[in-house]
């Protein structure tokens, strides 16, 4: 299998970055994780990552307001649409988290670090499984995605702090926001397999945020930085959509992310909205 030939972490890391087909990645990530918690890849090393993940020629990728709508109802179009277009989040996620190994190898960094992404990305792996799997016992095929999440990595692809304040902590934590009303509406139409799945992800979630709170909080001590003005700064540089209330402050707190840090950039985004 291709994962023998890797023998640092970072390696095999761009070996996952660079498979385009997602399966093919999810396995390949999956057998590295194994090597690296069993011993049998035993440093992190130095490689470098490439400026963008390996895509295959489907799904065609096309501007947000070009995609189908994604209403769920008990007809499927509309649950298909939004099934595909989480499965497409979980699949850049995949390669974050592989990505947030790779790039930052040689940003000297306890194992524990690099313990954390890669549990991250094996259950990154297993949600785009489990929405593939559900996607394809509702007959549908791969649809047009969008690839705008890309462009956070890009825009913090120079500095792992800004990465750690974009990605677990917009992002991801834009997830906790939503997920549960969508839990909702599946069940409301009797799509309980769809709504288990995104359970199994909501709950995973908060973890990913935990992660990404923890390393955020130890850069930013190492760095002698406030970590609520830091973390602000740092959004507001690199992450242009804003941050966008409600906020699921519950599920937030349960990942250690206090509303000292998102609450006033909510209040700035509001006011935007207003003027």
């Amino acid at each position: 299998m291709r994962d023998l030939a890797f023998t640092t972490l970072s390696a095999a890391a761009t070996g996952v970055l660079g498979t385009p087909e997602p399966l093919a990645k999810v396995r390949l990530g999956r057998a590295i994780a194994a090597m690296w918690r069993g011993g049998s890849i035993g440093d992190v090393g130095s490689a470098s990552a490439p400026n963008r993940p390996a895509r295959p020629a489907r799904p065609a990728l096309r501007l947000p307001r070009d995609l189908p709508k994604r209403k769920i109802s008990r007809d499927s179009t509309g649950r298909i649409a939004l099934l595909h277009a989480l499965a497409h989040i979980e699949l850049n996620a995949i390669d974050l988290a592989w990505d947030m190994i790779a790039r930052f190898a040689g940003a000297d960094l306890p194992r524990a670090f690099f313990d954390d992404w890669v549990g991250v990305a094996v259950e990154e792996s297993g949600h785009f499984a489990l929405l593939d799997q559900r996607l394809a016992a509702l007959g549908a095929e791969y649809l047009p995605a969008h690839d705008g999440l890309w462009a956070a990595a890009e825009a913090t692809a120079h500095d792992l702090l800004a990465r750690l304040a974009v990605v677990p902590l917009v992002l991801e934590a834009r997830g906790l926001d939503v997920t549960p009303a969508m839990i909702s509406r599946l069940r409301a139409v009797d799509d309980a397999p769809s709504a288990d799945i995104l359970e199994i992800i909501y709950r995973d979630e908060i973890g990913h945020v935990a992660v990404g709170k923890r390393w955020f909080d130890h850069v930013v001590a190492i760095r002698g930085l406030q970590p609520v003005a830091t973390w602000q700064d740092l959004v507001r540089r690199y992450f242009k959509g804003g941050v966008k209330p409600p906020f699921n402050i519950a599920a937030r707190e349960a990942a250690g992310f206090s509303a000292a840090f998102y609450g006033p950039l909510g209040d700035e985004f509001l006011a935007r909205k207003a003027s």
